[in-house]
């Protein structure tokens, strides 16, 4: 079996770390792969997996894309066009395989709602859809999708090597004390994520726990705003915006608790990361959120936007150690049970196979 992916991200975030993650367990499974991707995308650099195809891909409005891969399907030949990211990807890729004759699946990783009219026009050009979590999934069938057309496979986290804890080096490496709780927020810096309604919980929870360290992982269009809110809210010693980061593994046991308070989140990769490492999450109760974090049990979930519940479920972590381990170890064991790379190439392989 031959298969045509196609990533139109430029960044190595969750998305184009899941392709690189398929990519490595479909060669493992006999599965030849041709990789489509954006001239010097970071997912070119580290894709080896792959036949790699590198071209212009300028987003939604680049209808010169429908040419440009029609080229490459007539080229490779593929069995089978996975298309992997929203940008330009979807319904600009199931209108070059259109009339081809090759069957189409497309990964759909956020949890927004669309118009009826325009998911209807847009998913009848793909043969079937991967949701990686039942909150998208519902979200399509809901938009009018069929059913039948939608198959549900998660995410994966392969097995970390976590560092030791080493806060000397957390401490020179971003400014904050060994000894004091922090908090990590791992996501881009985009209105979605909610980083927002975070900050406006910090004044309090500092009444509570004052020598409290933030710190934001990552890196987005809305970093500008939050630094001036940061500033407005006299919270330049508190929190912390290094940028983002690919040495997760070396952090995570430097943190005492991981907080995402998105207004929309297709499943949360970065969630899943904090969990195996076992870390407890407060999060945001949307999208599939509720999948990567049980709330109670692995983690603490509240309302979108709802700062009093945000500072109450991290108050009630950092106040409690005994039930912060124990959300950690079993937030690990939740992870290891339902998000493993093998489990998301098999679901990828049966939808290929089924079609």
């Amino acid at each position: 079996m031959k298969v045509l992916h196609v990533e139109s991200g430029r960044h190595l975030y969750g998305g184009a770390v899941q392709v690189l993650l398929l990519l490595r367990g479909l060669r493992a499974e006999g599965v030849e792969n041709v990789l489509v991707c954006p001239t010097g995308s970071e997912i070119a650099a580290a894709a080896p997996e792959a036949d790699l195809r590198e071209i212009s891909m300028g987003g939604d409005l680049d209808v010169g894309l429908i040419s440009r891969m029609r080229r490459i399907i007539a080229e490779t030949r593929p069995d089978i066009i996975h298309l992997h990211s929203r940008r330009g990807a979807d319904w600009i890729g199931g209108l070059a395989a259109l009339r081809l004759g090759v069957p189409v699946v497309l990964s759909r990783r956020v949890d927004n709602r669309e118009r009826r009219l325009f998911a209807t026009a847009k998913y009848s050009l793909v043969d079937r859809i991967i949701a990686i979590s039942r909150g998208i999934q519902k979200v399509l069938i809901d938009a009018g999708v069929s059913a039948d057309k939608v198959a549900c496979v998660p995410d994966a986290v392969p097995p970390m090597g976590l560092h030791q804890r080493d806060r000397v080096w957390f401490e020179m490496e971003f400014g904050v004390h060994a000894t004091v709780p922090t908090i990590g927020v791992i996501a881009q810096l985009i209105p979605r994520k909610g980083h927002r309604f975070f900050l406006d919980a910090v004044p309090d929870l500092l009444r509570t726990t004052p020598d409290l360290r933030v710190v934001f992982f990552g890196r987005g269009e809305t970093e500008l705003d939050l630094r001036n809110q940061i500033t407005r809210l006299g919270l330049d010693n508190v929190v912390t915006m290094p940028g983002f980061r690919d040495d997760l593994m070396r952090i995570f046991p430097c943190l005492d608790l991981v907080v995402h308070p998105a207004l929309s989140e297709g499943l949360g990769v970065a969630l899943l990361q904090a969990s195996q490492a076992g870390l407890p999450v407060v999060a945001s109760r949307v999208g599939g959120i509720p999948e990567a974090i049980i709330d109670g049990k692995t983690g603490v979930l509240v309302p979108p936007s709802d700062v009093a519940a945000l500072t109450e479920a991290v108050n009630s972590i950092l106040a409690d150690a005994s039930w912060s381990r124990q959300l950690g170890a079993n937030a690990a064991a939740h992870v290891a049970a339902h998000f493993g790379v093998e489990q998301m190439v098999a679901g990828n392989l049966a939808v290929y196979r089924a079609i």
